[in-house]
């Protein structure tokens, strides 16, 4: 900590406004985006992240990327509250293994890092990493939804 000193101009990933524009910019029908789930196991991770980011973009919540330099893990989000340092995968299934995860709370043990994984899952509570619901993120985070 502080998270921003280790910022990366170079390293990052693009993501829109809103998730009716990413919806749009592919010609997906409203129906397609609004009824069911059928948005999250047509689009997969791509529709996902974008909803979770736009959760942390509405609590303004800074959020980081981190890619292994010799690997092709990645974490989806690196946030830091006042308390701590947070790694954060996303997973649009139920399909939840956390390679990239274990591979980044391994290779940062000083931290004493514990991991977010956001998901179609329930609450699960790990000793390294907790696993929340896709709707769960304001509340996780202490925000009035």
């Amino acid at each position: 900590m502080p998270v921003k000193f280790y910022e990366d101009l170079g390293a990052f990933k693009l993501f829109l406004l809103d998730c009716g524009l990413l919806g749009c910019m592919v010609g997906a029908s409203a129906s397609q985006m609004l009824i069911g789930d059928n948005v999250f196991t047509e689009f997969k991770g791509t529709f996902t992240k974008q909803f979770v980011l736009q959760q942390f973009a509405a609590m303004s919540v800074p959020v980081y990327y981190w890619s292994s330099e010799t690997t092709s893990a990645e974490i989806d989000f690196v946030i830091q509250t006042d308390e701590r340092v947070i790694p954060v995968e996303v997973k649009a299934e139920v399909n939840v293994r956390s390679r990239s995860m274990a591979e980044y709370i391994k290779k940062h043990p000083a931290q004493n890092l514990r991991g977010l994984r956001i998901s179609m899952l329930g609450y699960r509570d790990q000793e390294w990493m907790e696993n929340i619901p896709l709707y769960g993120v304001q509340k996780y985070f202490g925000a009035e939804v």
